[in-house]
């Protein structure tokens, strides 16, 4: 028993100061040995799933010290469309790097155009010295004072040669922008009415469903909050529109612009009725179809349930 025991005590100090089993081994061959156990045990962890920390560390460290692509390196075609995503602070912070890339009159152009759909001086000769970089500079600038004062921001247009002083030239810059506070617009086209007309005509209508039309008008011209004139102008200036746009169908239908007015309040009417919460008793469609026929006789109840299911389905013609 004792001298079991004093062997194994000894195989351990032999192998702790290099020495096989089966004769002496060098503290070299043992490292030897010890770094191939390290490395099979590292590939038995690749083949089992597991992550090669030194792998990962060192194809990081390749992958930061080749750093971004350098886009001068690539076709001129490829590098535009990469930045052509890019909005305008993005676009000025790679111009930075890409300086002849980044201030490419074509790229500005497509920001500008793609924001302001419709410029007077899209169509004119450009001055000595244009550039789209300094026009998009120059149209957000009015923009924010349109924003502020719709006045002052149109006056601010056209003393830049942006555009002309026409009610067309200004009903189309507006119909095309979408950055123009639409509280500030609605104000705007209350006191330039010869504007509002331009505007109007500028929607085609033609083959939407009455409801539908309306919603699009609506997004462009935003309804007043409260009842009154200007209300009954734009609810009239549309009914003559839709039905200017959709002649056959008004003849089918027999339906006049007066009618199409009588119609278009009785929407607007039912989608306060269905969307607002303080309205306990909701308009039945029985309701709504005998309520519309009594103001406009010459509609028939398929249509006028039609609208009901509309609005009933999509919301409200106004919000």
């Amino acid at each position: 028993m004792g001298q079991g025991l004093w062997r194994v005590a000894r195989n351990q100090q032999l192998q702790h100061q290099g020495y096989g089993g089966q004769g002496y081994v060098t503290r070299e061959h043992g490292r030897r040995i010890a770094t191939n156990n390290v490395s099979n045990t590292s590939h038995r962890k690749q083949a089992q799933g597991g992550i090669d920390i030194y792998h990962l560390l060192k194809t990081r460290k390749s992958k930061e010290q080749e750093g971004f692509i350098n886009l001068e390196m690539l076709p001129p075609e490829l590098s535009f469309t990469i930045l052509s995503y890019l909005n305008a602070t993005d676009l000025c912070l790679a111009s930075c790097v890409w300086q002849d890339l980044a201030n490419d009159e074509l790229l500005w152009q497509g920001l500008c155009k793609s924001t302001w759909g419709h410029c007077s001086i899209y169509n004119k000769n450009p001055p000595l010295g244009f550039s789209f970089r300094k026009l998009y500079m120059q149209l957000d600038e009015g923009s924010l004072t349109f924003n502020a004062n719709p006045d002052e921001g149109v006056n601010y247009f056209m003393s830049k040669g942006i555009l002309d002083d026409s009610p067309k030239e200004i009903a189309k810059f507006i119909f095309c922008t979408r950055t123009l506070n639409w509280k500030k617009l609605r104000i705007y086209l209350d006191e330039r009415r010869d504007v509002l007309d331009d505007l109007v005509t500028l929607h085609n209508f033609r083959n939407q469903f009455l409801p539908n039309a309306l919603r699009e008008f609506f997004r462009h011209i935003h309804a007043p909050e409260e009842r009154g004139e200007y209300l009954e102008t734009l609810i009239t200036k549309f009914s003559h529109r839709f039905c200017a746009c959709n002649p056959d169908l008004m003849r089918e239908l027999g339906l006049s612009p007066d009618a199409v007015y009588v119609l278009c309040y009785s929407l607007i009417l039912l989608s306060i009725d269905l969307t607002s919460p303080h309205v306990k008793n909701k308009m039945s469609k029985r309701e709504f179809i005998r309520n519309t026929r009594r103001a406009a006789q010459n509609i028939s109840e398929d249509f006028v349930g039609h609208l009901y299911d509309n609005i009933y389905l999509i919301g409200h013609v106004a919000a």
